[in-house]
């Protein structure tokens, strides 16, 4: 059963993406694999700029879909489900409910401060949980 964490955003911008890099930093350091899954390319493109920014001491062997080696990176940043590969761990900046949750154990998605994405994690969240994952909130700030 995946379990979920929904991690509330302050008001700032790129909030989701620093943090997703903070939390892909972590799992590499874990030793844990990890899929990026951003709405598009742009926003794919930003998380691979904000991971290359990191101090030198959290670096994360990364890239975005389609480059790198054929075996892939520890951490793959993807903007189409097509383009999802198996990994324990998702980061979902998509905005979007995943096609297969039960596909990964570990999903991380946020609930950001403005009034309509907020609205659309809590319904995220309501389908998380009627798919019977087990789900969490934290905040950012912690």
């Amino acid at each position: 059963m995946p379990q979920v964490t929904f991690w509330q955003l302050a008001d700032e911008a790129h909030a989701a993406e620093n943090r997703t890099c903070h939390l892909v930093a972590d799992a590499f350091s874990n030793k844990q694999k990890c899929i990026v899954y951003c709405a598009d390319q742009a926003s794919a493109e930003m998380v691979d700029e904000l991971l290359w920014q990191l101090p030198a001491e959290r670096f994360v062997p990364h890239n975005l879909a389609g480059e790198g080696p054929s075996v892939g990176t520890p951490v793959e940043i993807c903007w189409q489900e097509n383009q999802l590969s198996r990994r324990s761990l998702i980061v979902n900046l998509s905005g979007k409910m995943l096609a297969s949750p039960h596909a990964y154990q570990i999903i991380f998605d946020f609930v950001p401060a403005a009034d309509e994405a907020k609205q659309a994690a809590r319904v995220r969240y309501k389908q998380y949980q009627q798919a019977g994952c087990q789900l969490q909130f934290q905040s950012a700030d912690t």
